[in-house]
């Protein structure tokens, strides 16, 4: 399937402008917005190759920089920040894609920051978010304190987690999706890490792992109502 990325320029209210990429494939029947993690940006290898994958599927992606990332500033942005900036993409998905179903999230803190959004007020025609690696604490400090805001989560929520990922104990992650209902899946991958790549021994390759994870997202997106 033929897929079109074209360049823009995103504009977020009183804070300023990022770069984007929207990648639409013909004929794509949803459109994920998808936000990068605190230490890569839109343009980052992983992110080329998770919206180029999900094009391959008939899923189109908006991927953006928070403006700390487009400024070449060290420290994250403030959650206002990246709520204003999700917001402001998620406003250019929908406008961009009319008629295709809306999903959003990201990997790790741009996931995060978006169930943040989600929480204080929902985000415009998004049917469900997606989290690529969920960040429910600090490496090597487990605890759940992250996972608080989801429970102001109204929609569909899907969590895909390796199994090896330091930054989400599954003893932990399980309890909180549980305790979600019905609207929250987990999906584990088995022995990823926090991008999902696997170790030698495990028998299959990085580029089989983020099969699977793409594979379910795809099929996740699908079933959404």
């Amino acid at each position: 399937m033929m897929a079109k990325a074209t360049e823009l320029k995103l504009d977020i209210a009183r804070i300023g402008t990022v770069s984007a990429i929207l990648m639409q494939p013909d004929n794509a029947r949803a459109c994920y917005v998808l936000a990068h993690g605190a230490g890569a940006g839109m343009r980052h290898a992983s992110m080329e190759k998770i919206a180029a994958g999900l094009a391959d599927r008939g899923i189109a992606t908006l991927r953006f920089n928070f403006p700390y990332m487009e400024n070449k500033q060290g420290r994250a942005d403030q959650p206002a920040v990246a709520h204003a900036a999700i917001r402001a993409a998620v406003e250019e998905a929908a406008r961009l894609c009319p008629g295709l179903k809306l999903v959003a999230g990201g990997k790790s803190f741009g996931g995060r920051m978006t169930s943040q959004a989600q929480s204080k007020a929902p985000l415009p025609d998004i049917k469900g978010l997606a989290f690529l690696g969920f960040p429910l604490h600090a490496d090597k400090k487990p605890s759940t304190e992250r996972a608080a805001h989801l429970g102001g989560v109204g929609i569909p929520m899907l969590f895909l987690q390796g199994t090896r990922d330091g930054l989400a104990d599954l003893g932990l992650l399980k309890p909180v999706v549980e305790g979600l209902g019905a609207k929250a899946t987990l999906h584990e991958v088995e022995g990823g890490d926090h991008s999902f790549a696997v170790l030698k021994k495990s028998g299959r390759t990085n580029e089989e792992a983020l099969t699977e994870v793409l594979d379910t997202l795809a099929a996740w997106i699908d079933a959404l109502g």
